[in-house]
Order: structure tokens, then C-alpha cells, then sequence
């Protein structure tokens, strides 16, 4: 060894044992100390310290009970597993165990084995889980088969209606696709010649005269088909017709008596119908439907079937035979004024409709309800052909193209959405107003622009195909409830919260 290495060596550690008699004396003295420290601390208002005792033995108690109850419940439930009986039949068994959703066959494994898994499983489940399996498989079908759209026989009137309906609508929609074809054998240059001066004209739109119409708000205001009157609805439950431009009292329509919801022309009147037979119909909050001539201030007929229910909006079907209201009690109807009778009671919204439009052929109608969606039915077989969904709000106005296929929503969440009944599906949405939108119209005859009235006091032309802002009418005090366009494009009529309607024409 070097003298540079150093050795160590372990200290050994020396174990005193000294008498037992002395280790306890000790004891019982640091004892008596520790009592005399615990005493003047709690003199001193210091409360003596918390000694954590020891939760080993109590901690392995538990583990031991537990352990032991899963162990009694092991062999309870082996027990009754030897009680369970399970049919030997090896197609049932297989037919059993696909209904509690296990394989039906493992590998390896024989018919004494599986029957012995699906009596193991049974104990653990129950004995009647494939009985309660199977009663929850029923209602689940039950339940899938009360979604499904359902038919059930209707009257000999409403199929009197749909085979006049598809007799009326088809060589209607024949000539409106023929004048579509001619319409686009146009020049380019002709077409925008056009536009251009149609765009130009409602560029000059500005007020022409204001009346007012009643001492409470005019809720609804329409054009007749020869623009040539305009009839007005008030929330005094009074109806009138006034003449245009002159905007001069012509008739009074009493026999509501609260507020209107709305009046609508028969699409005839004015032009090839007599003045005696039923011209007009409007519609009011308790439910009540009147017919009304052109003549007298008496309703001629009252259409009965709605009340409770308030009645929001009507529409005259083209023919004029049917008309269409909108119910609060989540359906519309369609009455036959011929047969005298209500030929369709239609569900399927989820909240109350509140506007309806019916197609130029007279086939299908859009309805749009407060639960933000609109639908388009098929009048001819009863079939919802389209479901609108996009809205956020309550959906207040809605309108059919001319072309046949483009329809037109205002909504309660500021936007007006076009959708393409070809397509299904919504072609371009318009931010339009800062307030709930209360009502649309398309231009009547070709369509080209689009005018919207809203809360904000304010109603908007748009151009058709791009949607862009034409021309913002301004001059109501109160929120706009109502709009219209008059059939030879001359005038816009806007009715009002603050008692007033207004026509509006190009300087």
C-alpha cells in the first residue's frame, strides 16, 4: 500500500442496553413533563397540538370488508347463475346474446359454452334483460314509425279539389315555361335596355301622397289587380278602400271587431268580376274570416272554423276558387269557396304560420311560421316538397316569384333570404334592415326587383339576380307593418304604425 492511499474504516455503531425498570421510570417522568406542558398551554389559551393518529389498521379493515363483500357477491351471483334457466337451444341462444349486443360466438368456443356465457352474463344482467331488451327495441321502432310523415283518407271534397287543381296548374305552368323560353331568345341588348330603365325609374321613386288612414295603426295594405284602389286594414277593425293616386275614401268594410290582420283582392275583382259577388276577404285577431263585395260595408259571408285562433294573413289562390289562411293554432287551411267547405286543415309547423303565398300556376304554396321556417307544399298531392331552414327568427313575410321558383322570406332576425324551389336550398341571404323585416313583395309580373318593409321606419328596393340596394324609401314616423306593389309597377304603397299609409311613385 502507498502512502498516498488512505485507508477508512467503518465505525461500528455500539448498541447500549440498559435495565427495563430504569427505560420505564424515564417514560413515566417525560410523561408527567408532557401533562404539565399540556396544562399551562391550555391555561395560556394555547390550544395543545392535534397528534394525526395512525389509519393503517383501519385503512386494511376496510380493504378486508370490502374485499370480502365482492367475494360474497361473487359467489351470489355464481349461485344464481346455476339457477337460471337457459334454453338449449343453440339458434335461440345465439338470438339471445345478439339482443343483449354480445358476439354470438367466440372462438374456439362450442354450444355448452356459449350457453354457459349468455347464463354468466343473464346473472349479471338479470333474468328478464332480454325480455326488457326487446320491449325497448319495440318502443324504439314506435317511436321512429310516429316521426314518419303519415296520410290518412281525406274527403270527397278534397279530391274534387286536388284533380281541379292539377287540371288548373298544369297548362299554367306550361305557358309560363314557354314564355321563359322566348324571354331568353332576346337580344342581350334588349334585355339590359330594359333593365336599365326599369332600374331608373325606381331610382326616382319618391313620395307621391300620404293619408291617414284610421286613429289606430294600418296593419295591411293592398293594390287591386287594376291598380286602380288600394285597401287598407287597421287595428280599429275597419277596413277601406281607397282610390289611387287620389288616395279618396271609396268604401268602408265594418263587421271586425277587433284588430284586422289583413285584406287581400280576389284576383279577379276590379277586372272581369262583378261588383256584387265576393271581391275581397280579410282576416282578424279573434279568428273571424269575412268575405266582402264592392259595394256594401256588410260582409257577405263570414268563414267559421278558426276561432280561438288568431288569423294573421289570407291569400287568394290565382283562380281565385280557394283561399288560404294562416292559423296561430300551427296549421293553415284551405277553404273552397265554390264547395263552400274547408277542403285542407295542413299541420307541420311547430309554432303558428303567420304568412303564406301560393305559386303564379297555382300547384304549390310557401308558408312560413314563427318557428323560423318556411315549407312549400304540394296542393295537388298534400306533400311537403321543401323545408326552409336558415332563419334565426320568427319568419313575417314571404312571397313567390313570378318565374315560379324563386321565393322571398322577411324575418324577425333583420335579413331576407332567396331560395331556388329547384335547387332546395337558399340561393343568397340580404342584410337588409336593422329592425325585424315585416314584409316582401316581388314585382308582379316579371319580378325584377324585390321591395322590403321593416321596423326601422324604411323600405328598400333590391334588384333581382344580385341583390344589390336600389333605392331606401324614408318619411313613415313608426315602424312599416305593410307593403305593396301595384301590377303596372307605377306605385309602391307602405302602411304604417303611425296611422298613415303612404304611395310612393317616380318624380
Amino acid at each position: 500500500m502507498s502512502d498516498d492511499e488512505v485507508s477508512y474504516a467503518k465505525k461500528i455503531k455500539t448498541i447500549h442496553y440498559g435495565s427495563l425498570e430504569d427505560a420505564e421510570r424515564a417514560r413515566l417522568e417525560n410523561t408527567h413533563d408532557d401533562g404539565k406542558s399540556d396544562t399551562s398551554d391550555s391555561d395560556s389559551g394555547v390550544p395543545p397540538p392535534q397528534h394525526e393518529g395512525n389509519n393503517e389498521y383501519m385503512e386494511l379493515e376496510e380493504a378486508m370488508s370490502r374485499d370480502k363483500q365482492a367475494l360474497l357477491e361473487e359467489f351470489e351471483r355464481r349461485k344464481k347463475a346455476r339457477s337460471i334457466n337457459v334454453s338449449t337451444d343453440d339458434g335461440e341462444v345465439k338470438r339471445n346474446l345478439r339482443q343483449l349486443g354480445e358476439p354470438i360466438c367466440l372462438f374456439g368456443e362450442g354450444p355448452a359454452e356459449r350457453r354457459s356465457r349468455l347464463r354468466d352474463i343473464l346473472s349479471r344482467l338479470g333474468e328478464d334483460s332480454v325480455i326488457r331488451r326487446e320491449a325497448e327495441e319495440e318502443r324504439k321502432l314506435y317511436e321512429k314509425d310516429q316521426e314518419q310523415t303519415w296520410y290518412h283518407e281525406g274527403p270527397e271534397s278534397l279530391r274534387i279539389a286536388r284533380l281541379w287543381l292539377a287540371d288548373y296548374s298544369l297548362p299554367r305552368a306550361k305557358a309560363r315555361l314557354a314564355e321563359a323560353r322566348s324571354l331568353m331568345e332576346l337580344p342581350a341588348t334588349t334585355k339590359t335596355a330594359k333593365f336599365q330603365e326599369l332600374q331608373k325609374k325606381l331610382q326616382q321613386m319618391a313620395i307621391h301622397s300620404s293619408q291617414i288612414g284610421d286613429n289606430r295603426p294600418i296593419s295591411y295594405c293592398t293594390f287591386s289587380p287594376n291598380s286602380k284602389l288600394l285597401a287598407t286594414a287597421s287595428w280599429s277593425g275597419l277596413c277601406k278602400v281607397w282610390s289611387v293616386p287620389d288616395c279618396e275614401l271609396k268604401q268602408t268594410l265594418k263587421g271586425h271587431a277587433c284588430n284586422v290582420g289583413a285584406i287581400v283582392f280576389h284576383p279577379k275583382a276590379t277586372i272581369s268580376q262583378p261588383e256584387n259577388v265576393c271581391n275581397m276577404a280579410s282576416c282578424a285577431a279573434d279568428g273571424s274570416v269575412k268575405l266582402w263585395d264592392l259595394k256594401g260595408e256588410e260582409p257577405i259571408a263570414d268563414i267559421e272554423g278558426h276561432i280561438p285562433h288568431r288569423v294573421s294573413r289570407i291569400s287568394f289562390h290565382p283562380s281565385g276558387r280557394f283561399l288560404g289562411t294562416c292559423c296561430f293554432d300551427n296549421s293553415w287551411r284551405l277553404w273552397d269557396l265554390e264547395q263552400c267547405t274547408e277542403v285542407l286543415h295542413q299541420e307541420g309547423h311547430v309554432k303558428p304560420v303567420y304568412c303564406m303565398s301560393f305559386q303564379t300556376d297555382g300547384s304549390v304554396c310557401a308558408s312560413g311560421g314563427l318557428d323560423s321556417f318556411g315549407r312549400v307544399w304540394d296542393l295537388r298531392t298534400g306533400r311537403c316538397i321543401m323545408f326552409m331552414e336558415g332563419h334565426l327568427k320568427a319568419i313575417y313575410g314571404i312571397d313567390f316569384s313570378s318565374n315560379g321558383y324563386n321565393i322571398a322570406t322577411a324575418s324577425e332576425d333583420n335579413s331576407c333570404k332567396i331560395w331556388d324551389l329547384r335547387k332546395r336550398a337558399s340561393l343568397y341571404t340580404i342584410p337588409a334592415h336593422n329592425n325585424l323585416i315585416s314584409d316582401v313583395k316581388y314585382q308582379k309580373e316579371d319580378g325584377n326587383f324585390l321591395v322590403t318593409a321593416s321596423y326601422d321606419g324604411k323600405v328598400k328596393i333590391w334588384t333581382n339576380k344580385t341583390w344589390q340596394p336600389l333605392k331606401t324609401l324614408s318619411g313613415h314616423d313608426g315602424k312599416i307593418m305593410s307593403c305593396d306593389i301595384s301590377a303596372d309597377n307605377n306605385y309602391i304603397a307602405t302602411s304604417s304604425y303611425d296611422r298613415t299609409f303612404k304611395l310612393w311613385g317616380p318624380e
